[in-house]
């Protein structure tokens, strides 16, 4: 197949571009900028574009398909060339549906947790020898890309995103892959440039659930009171599997899953990686791993990239960095670091980078947020609220939304990497939250080099 890349540059994009290129596919693309570590990634495989911007040229009658990346408008004149053509068009998740039609499809979502859901069941799936294809949010350890494709794999497991499909297909994504197994993390109103209200929100969770095969498994967390009436609603063919806090204990700041008398030490902490680790071993025992595997093999499991990554450390000194963006995340994240470590002092600080965080009136669902840190810290950038074309909001609007008086703001990053390095370092746990990259701060930095 001759397929054409709109916006190739993507995480997502140039993961499939990949792909579809080691299938044995006429892989090419395009898009106005592309930064790393997708163009190293796409260089590496011949895929990087000859210049970057649109060029309708490119779209030619020998094409089998056009795939529409979201960073694209819907003015985007490669795509205006497509239609006028009539080739085929798809969004991601259209051809990942279309490529597991006759597979067994498990969809991971939810507001927070499903990178490490889906991490952690192909981290398992992968030590029990059991093949799959797979899209997953985040590079992991072992896997050399995000997205595999294959014939002869009879199962497929996606992570299921609920931000909109295309820019010409308003539907979550999450709703084009018609599950047979479901799991759903929990829910947390998100993207309130899209929903602008909870309900509408979680509307959309709703209709998820309603696209499960008949007949097929819906696993949920059942700590999440939303969720959890949104699941045992009546009405609807489905096996219905909810999850709970495994039983743990922590010794000398190791996590330890306890079952049948048995202790299992882990790499990761936190409650809501526990309650991840509950919910991927539900599907897995739906696909067939039995508790024992499961058990041995997640011990071994280091966490998804940027999920409460270690990226640096000394003798009492850590630098974490994590993709906390939402108020529920960042709540999550900051629970899980001051419960593991109740004898260090806690330096979190947390970048305002999407548009729900940026936004006025949902700055409030921060309130109390970073309050258990020892020293708390929000940056923005305001040349990124300016290209996302948002009202500007000020330091005290800020502080005045997180109701924490000591919170320092920033939205300069010299100012802040000043601060970072300033900071006092022994028995310090540094905790550094965005989906974003602190406009290129070196975090690694923050720690002296000896």
């Amino acid at each position: 197949m001759r397929i054409h890349f709109i916006a190739i540059g993507g995480s997502a994009m140039h993961n499939l571009a990949i792909a579809l290129h080691k299938k044995g596919c006429q892989v090419t693309g395009s898009d106005d900028e592309i930064f790393e570590p997708s163009r190293s990634r796409l260089a590496m495989e011949g895929l990087l574009p000859g210049a970057e911007g649109w060029d309708p040229e490119r779209i030619t009658k020998n094409l089998d398909a056009v795939l529409l990346g979201m960073h694209a408008r819907a003015d985007n004149p490669e795509l205006i060339r497509a239609r006028e053509m009539g080739i085929t068009i798809y969004s991601y998740p259209e051809y990942l549906y279309e490529h597991a039609r006759e597979k067994r499809r498990v969809v991971i979502g939810g507001s927070h947790g499903k990178t490490t859901i889906t991490a952690m069941i192909l981290h398992v799936m992968n030590k029990a020898g059991m093949d799959c294809d797979y899209m997953v949010g985040a590079q992991l350890s072992g896997f050399e890309v995000m997205v595999k494709l294959s014939d002869k794999a009879p199962v497929m497991i996606l992570e299921g995103d609920e931000y909109l499909t295309s820019p010409i297909d308003r539907r979550p994504k999450f709703h084009l892959y018609k599950p047979d197994i479901a799991l759903l993390s929990g829910v947390a109103w998100d993207h309130i440039n899209v929903f602008p209200t909870f309900e509408n929100y979680l509307e959309q969770f709703r209709i998820f659930i309603g696209l499960i095969t008949p007949g097929g498994s819906l696993i949920y967390c059942h700590d999440d009171a939303p969720l959890r009436a949104l699941a045992e609603e009546p009405g609807r063919n489905l096996v219905k599997l909810p999850y709970f806090l495994p039983g743990h204990r922590i010794r000398h700041g190791i996590t330890i899953l306890t079952h049948n008398g048995h202790e299992y030490p882990l790499q990761i902490f936190g409650k809501h990686n526990l309650l991840n680790l509950s919910g991927a071993w539900k599907v897995c025992s739906e696909l067939g791993i039995s508790d024992e595997l499961f058990l041995e093999a997640i011990g071994s499991f280091g966490g998804a990239s940027k999920r409460l990554e270690l990226i640096t450390h000394d003798e009492t000194t850590l630098v974490y960095k994590d993709f906390a963006h939402a108020p529920s995340k960042v709540k999550a994240t900051m629970e899980a670091v001051t419960d593991q470590y109740k004898g260090k002092r806690v330096f979190a600080c947390l970048e305002l980078h999407t548009f729900s965080s940026l936004n006025q009136e949902f700055l409030q669902q921060y309130k109390g947020c970073l309050d258990s840190a020892d020293t708390a810290i929000v940056y923005y950038s305001l040349h990124a609220m300016q290209l996302k074309r948002l009202p500007p909001i000020t330091p005290e609007q800020v502080k005045l939304a997180f109701g924490n008086e000591k919170l320092e703001v920033f939205t300069d990053p010299e100012g802040l990497f000043d601060r970072l390095v300033k900071e006092e370092k022994a028995d310090t746990v540094f905790l550094m939250m965005s989906s974003g990259n602190y406009d290129g701060i070196d975090l690694r930095s923050i720690l002296p080099v000896h």
